[in-house]
C-alpha cells in the first residue's frame, strides 16, 4: 500500500532539490515512489503543478507502435504511426495517474504565495536512511500525510531529530 506525503518548502527550487535527491536515493533502492509532485503557489495568486510522469508521452509512444502496427495491415505504416500517435497523446493527456490532481491544487492555494510543496506517493521507504540524507537542512515542514497519528508522529519526531543535528 503507498502512502501519501506532503512536505512545505520556502520556495520551488528547494523542493525541486529535494526531488532530485530522492530521485537519486530511489537509484540507490532507498526509497520507491510512484509520484512525485511539485506543487507551486505564484506570487501572482495561480497554483502550478510540475509533474513527474508525463501520460501524454508514453501514450503517443505506444499509440505511435500500435499505430505502425495496425498501418501494415492496411499498407500503410506511417498513416497509422501518425494517427496512433495523435490518438495516444490525446488519450495520455486525460488520463490521471497518482495523487489526485484537484488535492495539490487545494494544497496549493493554502500554501504562501512564492511557496511549494513536494508531494509524494511512497511504496516504500527505509526512513531512517532518507532522513539522515536529507538531514533536515533544506527546512520542509511535513504538511499532510496518510499515514496513521501513531505512525504520523513518529516520521514528525524523525524529522524534527535529523533537523536538530544538521
Amino acid at each position: 500500500m503507498s502512502t501519501l506525503v506532503a512536505v512545505a518548502y520556502p520556495d520551488v527550487s528547494t523542493a525541486q532539490t529535494v526531488l532530485g535527491k530522492l530521485g537519486d536515493m530511489q537509484t540507490r533502492q532507498l526509497i520507491t515512489l510512484e509520484d512525485a509532485v511539485v506543487v507551486e503557489h505564484r506570487d501572482n495568486g495561480k497554483v502550478k503543478l510540475h509533474q513527474t510522469i508525463s501520460t501524454t508521452g508514453t501514450g503517443a509512444v505506444g499509440g505511435a507502435l500500435w499505430g505502425g502496427l495496425i498501418g501494415l495491415l492496411f499498407l500503410a505504416p506511417l498513416l497509422g504511426m501518425a494517427v496512433g500517435a495523435g490518438a495516444g497523446a490525446a488519450a495520455g493527456a486525460a488520463t490521471d495517474v497518482g495523487v489526485d490532481d484537484n488535492f495539490m491544487k487545494d494544497l496549493g492555494n493554502n500554501l504562501p504565495a512564492g511557496s511549494a510543496a513536494l508531494v509524494l506517493l511512497v511504496n516504500q521507504v527505509t526512513i531512517d536512511k532518507v532522513l539522515a540524507e536529507l538531514g533536515g537542512q533544506y527546512g520542509g515542514r511535513i504538511l499532510q500525510t496518510s499515514l496513521s497519528q501513531e505512525e504520523e508522529q513518529h516520521l514528525r519526531e524523525a524529522a524534527a531529530s535529523a533537523a536538530a543535528n544538521a
